[in-house]
This record gives structure tokens, sequence and C-alpha cells, in this order.
């Protein structure tokens, strides 16, 4: 004999609290909800506009320096310690969270041109006009204790930039030439030369922590192996090359800041073309650092903003900027991808969201759930025209806004001009070049 029984649940209709919203049980067949796409679409609309209505990316800004903020540099260790050189020689230890200065010292006479933290955290160096490397404990120094670097190096020219291996007692500095220093040393253990003139920056691969890439003021990045004290090869570019950046999470992918207002991706085992090209400041590039994801970098620039793009797209998805903020010289993406920290011309270092309308604290369980299901409706409908404006628009100060339409006006003569060239030529007398092979002199292994 069998009997059919209800079965009813309490928990599926019985709130938890009385607080909580009452429980509605629902009937997820497609045939009930004839118009769910519609519905769905009009969520997407909404939840785009919200976000741009919350996308308020400006946290604060660290005052105190008394001169323009030349270089940063992360503490590996500790999320809200950061350190910044400014051009008066003087160097800042930031707390974030407090959001204030914790040390001050002066470190050198004349531009703080570099500086970098030791892989375990304990210490860091500065290098500056006055030909000195200089290696400085993180710790404040204790009661009636003088306030003295660890060690002192004194080289023959200036050193421009300085970067500290991820995992060895090691470190790179530019200058004339790219030297490998021991820490125990006074000598450095290798020079490594490629041509004679000013190198501006340095960096270690953070994965194939031997490899080492530099830029140089003739329009070279060269790459250089420690294992065999020299260099392995060059791409030479239209216009010079201030920094560069490795990617954290693929070794071969760096990508460099230029001078032509460009920054260009290269993979290292192909030089002959960069795999991709992010065209959209309007002045030169001076500073870049990657996210710890890997999947998007931030770039500085002399048009007084900073842009964040995502690694395989040709244009940025974000732009910041602010009245007061002038040139951006030196920019760094925090550890814990949330946050992005900008040091500018006018003394000022600003720290902003890395996704500017995220809510920052806590989230309760149901509006954590409600973002992620506004995140994915998003994605679903970006490419809807409507939508896709909306997520697209930013406000640009007037400045960069002209300067934009400007250079589409040149960028499009241009175009046309080379369109007319060929075809009024000989069939096959003026070649097409890829926007990716126009920037690329000559590579030199």
């Amino acid at each position: 004999m069998r009997v059919k029984v209800l079965s009813r649940n309490p928990d599926d209709y019985v709130r938890e609290t009385k607080l909580d919203l009452q429980r509605v049980p629902r009937n997820y067949d497609p045939v009930l909800h004839p118009f769910e796409v519609p519905r769905e679409y009009t969520r997407a609309l909404n939840a785009t506009k919200l976000e741009r209505v919350f996308a308020k990316p400006f946290l604060s800004s660290l005052d105190g320096h008394r001169d323009g903020v030349n270089c940063m540099a992360k503490h590996p260790k500790s999320l809200s310690t950061v350190l910044s050189g400014a051009c008066d020689g003087e160097v800042k230890i930031w707390n974030l969270t407090k959001r204030q200065c914790i040390r001050t010292l002066q470190a050198h006479e004349g531009f703080v041109r570099g500086m970098c933290a030791r892989f375990c955290g304990t210490s860091f160096f500065t290098v500056g006009d006055d030909k000195t490397v200089k290696q400085w404990k993180m710790e404040s120094p204790g009661y009636g204790e003088e306030e003295e670097p660890i060690h002192t190096i004194l080289g023959k020219t200036v050193y421009t930039g300085i970067d500290h291996h991820w995992k060895e007692a090691v470190f790179a500095t530019c200058g004339h030439q790219v030297d490998i220093w021991d820490e125990q040393r006074t000598s450095p253990m290798c020079s490594l030369t490629w041509g004679f003139d000013s190198i501006s920056s340095v960096k270690f691969n953070p994965i194939e922590t031997y490899l080492l890439g530099s830029c140089a003021s003739d329009r070279n990045i060269v790459l250089y192996d420690m294992r065999q004290s020299t260099p392995l090869k060059k791409v030479i570019l239209k216009m010079r090359t201030n920094t560069l950046c490795w990617n954290p999470m693929e070794a071969f992918i760096f990508t460099a800041a230029n001078e032509d207002y460009n920054l260009y991706t290269f993979d290292m085992r192909y030089l002959t073309s960069p795999v991709m090209v992010h065209m959209d400041h309007v002045s030169a590039v001076l500073d870049v650092d990657y996210s710890p994801t890997g999947k998007e970098f931030v770039s500085a620039s002399f048009d007084k903003s900073i842009r964040i793009f995502p690694v395989d797209k040709g244009h940025s998805r974000e732009v910041y900027h602010t009245k007061r903020m002038q040139h951006v010289i030196t920019v760094k993406w925090t550890s814990d991808n949330k946050y992005i920290l900008c040091g500018s011309d006018e003394m000022n270092i600003r720290l902003w969201k890395a996704n500017a309308s995220e809510k920052l604290g806590v989230l309760a369980p149901r509006e954590k759930a409600a973002m992620n299901y506004n995140q994915k409706l998003k994605e679903k409908f970006q490419y809807h025209p409507q939508i896709k404006r909306i997520a697209r628009h930013r406000h640009l100060p007037k400045s960069i806004f002209t300067q934009v339409k400007e250079q589409r006006i040149m960028r499009e003569a241009r175009r046309r001009k080379e369109q007319n060239r060929r075809k009024h030529s000989k069939p096959g007398s003026v070649p097409v070049v890829p926007e990716k092979k126009k920037h690329i002199v000559a590579v030199v292994k």
C-alpha cells in the first residue's frame, strides 16, 4: 500500500530572524518567466548607472613632503607601509591605515633617484644625486640613537635607479651602466653594458629572478641574464622608454612606458612586435606598475592623470585625475590589489581605489550576493550599445579632452595620407605596416 504524504520543511519558508525578509518559494521554470531577458537587461542597465554614480575613487592625500615626490617603494611584508622619496633628498615612511607619516629621514643631497625594499622587509636602499647608494633600517632608531644608514657605497657616477633581487642579497643599480652588487661588498660583482648611454631604470623579473630589464636614453630596452653576466637582446623603439615593469604572473611579459604617449606590452621571446600597444595618454608616460594579479597595470603620465589598463586591451578602463594634481611622476599598485598610490610634482601622494565604485568595509552576505549578481549581469549585457556607452563614459579635464580630440584628427589625417599614397603608387610599393610594428626600429640579439 502506497501513501502520499505532504512534506513541509519549515526551513524553506520560515525567517531566521524577525528582521529578515519573508522567504518566497520560487519556481525557476522558464515557461513561467517569459520576460526574463528584458527584466535582466533593465537590471543590468540600472546596475551600470549606479556603478557610475558611486564611482568615487579618491580616498585621501598624504601630504608632508616639501618637494615633488620622485619615487616610491612598497614594503614586501606589510600592506600598510609605503616608502616615498622626494626631490629634496628626503625619504618618508607612511602608515596607510592611519594615513600619516611615521618616519622622516634626510637620505641624500639633491634628488632621491630610486628606492627599493629588501625582500625580507628589514631594510631598504636609496640612490641619489650625490653618487651614493645607502642602506637603511626599516625600523626607527631607538631612543638616543642617530639616524644613520647601515651601509653607504660611494660610486663614480650618479645612479638613476635601483632594484633588489626577489630572493637573494643582491641588488642592481643603473646610471652609466647596470651594476650588480652583493650587499656585503663595496664594489659591484659585475657591470653590464651594451653601447654607452645613461640608463634610466632597471628591474628584476619577479619570477625568473636572474633576468633584468633596463631602459636607456638612446631608445633601447635591454634584457640581461645575471647568470651569464651578459646582455641577452635589446629592442630599439622610435622614442625613449622611461621605465618598464614585469608581469608578476607571466615571466616573459613586461610593459614599457614610452615618451610617445603609449605603453607597449612585450613578450621577451618575440621582441619584433609588441603583444599590445596601449594608447590613451596625451603626454609622456613616466611610470608603470602591475597589479598583483597580473591582469591589469596602472600608468602615470605627464598629462596629470593616471590610467588603469587591462593587459589585453589597447585602451584604458579607468582614468583618475584631480584639479590639484600636477605631473604624476611615480605610481604603485598595492599588494592586496585594492588600492593605487601615485606621487606627483606638487608634493602629494594620493591614495585611490583600484575599482572606482567598490564599497569598502565589511559586506553583509546578501549585499555580496547582490554585487556578484549585478557583476554577472553587467558582463552578460556589456556589448549592448546603451550599457556600453554608460560604462565607457568618463569625464576628462578640458586640457586632456582637447588634446585627445586633436590627436584623433592627426591620426586620421596620417591614415588618410597613407591610403592616398598607396592608391596612387605602384601596387606593393607602399606596404601596409601594422600599428604594432610602426614603433619598433630594430631588435638586436
